[in-house]
């Protein structure tokens, strides 16, 4: 029985695999015993320099509960949960989990879904209903609109009624967006153009920026006055420091990098925000794409395909 630990800073090569010793849950903890891990962008934060070495790698899965510490309640043995926060060292096959950061799986809700549905569902949800609450009204920008994360933007945004413009870096890429129901796909190069084009000049009520450095300054030109720039990642590079007088001149601007920690601050945040997703993945107005799956022992081979960009979809760790 092993564990993936980062003992030194660096790229998917610094995951290695250790014994593991035995885990007992401290006070508000369950132990877990994984059946499938989500790969992240967040982990590769951590890996890169966010956490001190060395560290147990993985923040979300899906499980049985195998035990519960002093204080925990509502959680039986064998009950399945997920996490996206609050399991450090989800990439193992057992994982200490604060209890207020699990939420209870429904059973028509199998484990891939689940954990497809975790990190990205839940950043999707919150950057739909709270960072800019999406409406009819709207066009909206998902950059990288075939990955996991903007390929749930877009289904939540069409949902919500809002005319969807995708980017992606190939027709292959463009197809799963059109798949989703984007109105329209364009190229990184020319999307501000393009999105000017077909809103009559007007361009995007907000833009979900997921690629960072190359997109960012064509976001400008694309977002119309009083529109919401919100930045969600970085798989270019980060976007460089902003002179706040730019958001004036370009049309009085909302430029905003929320985090999920932010937005999951509570066990009822988390339970109602999930609680919506599998309502919407139940009545199929959501959809669950896992892009590739990789066994536990190939975590280096899962991260050098999501930092590539070569997949589409959730990249999950079988155990």
């Amino acid at each position: 029985m092993t564990f993936v630990k980062v003992e030194q800073h660096g790229g998917p090569e610094a995951y290695v695999q250790v014994a593991n010793e035995e885990l007992t849950p401290g006070e508000g903890q369950i132990l877990v015993e994984l059946s499938v891990s989500g790969v992240n962008f967040l982990d590769v934060v951590q890996r890169s320099k966010a956490l001190p070495t060395p560290f147990r790698a993985g923040v979300e899965g899906v499980g049985g509960v195998v035990s519960t510490g002093e204080g925990v309640e509502g959680f039986e043995i064998g009950a399945r949960v997920g996490w996206m926060a609050g399991g450090q060292g989800s990439f193992s096959q057992f994982a200490l989990v604060q209890a207020d950061k699990a939420v209870p799986l429904p059973d028509d809700i199998d484990d891939e879904t689940a954990v497809a549905a975790l990190m990205q569902g839940i950043t999707a949800h919150y950057l739909t209903t709270d960072t800019h609450a999406v409406t009819s009204d709207d066009v909206v920008v998902v950059h990288a609109a075939a990955g996991g994360l903007g390929q749930l933007l877009t289904q939540v945004a069409v949902l919500k009624g809002a005319t969807v413009i995708g980017t992606t870096s190939s027709e292959e890429k463009a197809e799963i967006a059109r798949k989703n129901s984007a109105a329209h796909v364009f190229g990184y190069e020319d999307f501000a153009e393009k999105t000017l084009e077909v809103t009559d000049g007007l361009g995007a009520t907000v833009i979900y920026d997921g690629v960072g450095a190359t997109t960012f300054d064509n976001d400008l030109t694309a977002v119309r006055t009083r529109g919401t720039i919100v930045v969600v990642g970085n798989a270019s590079g980060p976007v460089p420091p902003v002179d706040v007088n730019t958001l004036n001149t370009s049309g009085s601007l909302f430029l905003t990098r929320p985090t999920v920690a932010d937005h999951v601050r509570t066990a009822a945040e988390i339970r109602s925000r999930t609680d919506e997703i599998f309502t919407w993945i139940r009545n199929g107005d959501l959809t669950m794409n896992v892009g590739a799956r990789y066994p536990i022992a190939e975590v280096a081979d899962a991260f050098t395909t999501l930092e590539s960009r070569a997949t589409t979809g959730k990249i999950v760790l079988e155990h």
